[in-house]
């Protein structure tokens, strides 16, 4: 997802634009329609974009420049199979690299994630959500020496321009019974009394 420079040959490359020669043009800001997309590609043939089609997804540098990220993060969960992966590299929200682009439109840090995977309810996710396989952070030269001197993570990770990127792999599964309950708990109907007059 988002291929640009990144295009790989051994990949499905879809990016927002043409201007890349990717695979497919697809925007992650637009919802996946319910019935799914079909493109026609010069190295594939015929590719539908619909639910469970992939076993992975990747997105180098892409999410920070998503502006509907909700949606994107609904689409790649829909894309990808059960027990199929979404690996993500994105900057840190204290790197420079998180905020030197004009395009960026956000940045990440360790909680983001959070949303995707315990909180699935609040993404109105009803029957599947991600768990967080692997978070890694990849540091700066700031952020090695300080790991030199054997400074501790959490001080590594509140210290500016220590942490560069995170790389994520957040793995697709199914709510179990109990989930479903909690999502059906937290969007039920809420019951008011009526006012006295």
């Amino acid at each position: 997802m988002g291929s640009g420079k990144d295009w790989k040959p051994d990949c499905l490359n879809i990016d927002i634009s043409d201007a890349w020669n990717p695979d497919l043009v697809f925007d992650l800001n637009q919802a996946l329609p319910a019935a799914g997309l079909s493109f026609e590609t010069e190295r594939f043939g015929t590719v539908r974009l619909a639910d469970e089609s992939f076993e992975a997804i990747i997105c180098n540098d892409v999410l920070e420049h998503v502006t509907q990220l909700m949606t994107a993060m609904t689409t790649c969960l829909r894309l990808l199979r059960v027990g199929g992966a979404l690996r993500v590299h994105v900057p840190y929200d204290l790197s420079f690299g998180a905020w030197q682009d004009p395009t960026h439109v956000r940045a990440f840090n360790e909680r983001s994630w959070l949303y995707y995977t315990d909180w699935f309810w609040y993404m109105n996710w009803d029957s599947h959500r991600f768990d967080l396989r692997s978070l890694q952070f990849v540091l700066s030269p700031v952020g090695i020496s300080l790991h030199q001197q054997q400074v501790d993570q959490d001080t590594i990770l509140r210290t500016p321009r220590a942490v560069d990127a995170m790389n994520v792999e957040l793995v697709k599964r199914p709510l179990t019974p109990q989930e479903r309950a909690e999502y059906r708990l937290r969007h039920a109907p809420v019951e008011h009394s009526p006012v006295p007059a």
